[in-house]
């Protein structure tokens, strides 16, 4: 549900005409959910897996097996896409040279951040062919984290972290700027917005919104923490819903109760809704049908979306003076073009490619007895 919000959510950017008036107006803070959820799904998955069937490079393995092909097909996609995407609202197109864009393609398949002198579009992303990616790179440094420190602290010790995660959090959302690393961010005050950049500002907006949701979906995977629902998927994607379609909180005179909502969301709502979600059990065949298809297609769709979010950005810096019917048509048939998109890549691409990699690289010894008996039997 967060990533079928996030696709609106840049659509409608493209004619919000500020942050004040964009309708799902907090749509990014799916990003936020997602590392709650991300955080609880490592720990639920890996915890007690060390040193019995699980080593370093086995988790390292599993996960690049999970993230890193659709990574790449995001930015193959938004390669083949870029020169499509001329326009005044991306200066760069056009004027960057072929073989430096190859070269910032080959660097992104490879997880590797653009700096911002690298940049061929002109929004200072880390990717800039799926400015998406962000958050991917962002989940790596977390997964390195698990791997080499996290999973060794005990509950206490994650607490603590926490609890400094969480002052930071409320740092960012209300603009305190306690380490003076939030200047020059006026256009995104009292909000959590950021982390696609290799700046000062940019580098501390991202640790932050991922430290936090990160731990609390780690602590609590291992606390255990279940609030039985019924009904419960129906409840949560509801929820899921009403937080990021929620309007911009606050007014001129208190803008700062849009941090408030914000950070209300990341420390509390946010973790809630994994902790209803964990416990509830589905059971109808209607939810267990609609939980595994979502499930499945949720991140190619966010992986994909964008380069073709860009399309429509680059049509309406084109066409300003275009009908509201004509922006409809083109913002519909994106979004429905990114589910097909998405689905074909889980089917043909994703799927397919995690169980060969899978088979090649987690299940060596069953693959080679599968050859061997093959051998054997063609005589």
């Amino acid at each position: 549900m967060a990533a079928l919000l996030v696709v609106a959510f840049h659509l409608f950017e493209t004619y919000s005409g500020g942050a004040e008036h964009q309708i799902i107006n907090h749509g990014y803070l799916a990003v936020d959910f997602f590392y709650v959820l991300s955080g609880f799904v490592v720990g639920y998955a890996y915890d007690d897996r060390w040193g019995r069937t699980m080593g370093l490079k086995d988790f390292f393995r599993r996960r690049v097996i999970r993230l890193h092909p659709l990574y790449v097909w995001g930015t193959v996609l938004g390669l083949l896409l870029y020169f499509a995407q001329q326009g005044p609202a991306f200066p760069l197109i056009g004027t960057v040279p072929v073989w430096q864009v190859l070269l910032v393609a080959l660097a992104c398949c490879c997880a590797l951040p653009v700096p911002v002198a690298w940049d061929v579009r002109g929004w200072m992303e880390t990717n800039p062919l799926n400015g998406a990616s962000w958050s991917l790179l962002w989940e790596y440094v977390a997964n390195v984290l698990y791997a080499l420190l996290l999973r060794r602290l005990p509950r206490l010790a994650l607490g603590v972290l926490l609890v400094l995660a969480a002052c930071c959090t409320v740092d960012l959302a209300l603009s305190i700027d306690v380490f003076g690393l939030l200047t020059g961010r006026d256009a995104a005050v009292y909000t959590v917005i950021g982390g696609w950049a290799l700046t000062p500002t940019q580098l501390y907006i991202g640790a932050t919104r991922l430290a936090y949701p990160f731990l609390a979906g780690l602590l609590l995977s291992r606390l255990g923490w279940r609030l039985r629902l019924r009904g419960g998927f129906w409840w949560c994607a509801v929820g899921v819903v009403v937080l990021l379609a929620m309007p911009r909180v606050g007014t001129e005179a208190r803008p700062w109760l849009n941090g408030v909502y914000e950070a209300a969301c990341i420390l509390v709502a946010f973790p809630l809704l994994v902790v209803m979600g964990a416990g509830s059990r589905i059971t109808d065949a209607r939810s267990t049908a609609v939980c595994r298809f979502l499930g499945r297609i949720s991140y190619p769709l966010y992986i994909v979306h964008l380069p073709l979010v860009y399309l429509q950005i680059a049509w309406a810096s084109l066409h300003p003076d275009a009908p509201t019917s004509h922006a409809v048509a083109v913002s519909v048939g994106i979004y429905l073009f990114a589910l097909f998109v998405a689905y074909a890549s889980m089917r043909l691409i994703d799927e397919p490619l995690r169980a060969r990699l899978a088979r090649r690289w987690l299940h060596p010894r069953a693959t080679a007895a599968t050859a061997e008996a093959k051998s054997t039997k063609n005589g």
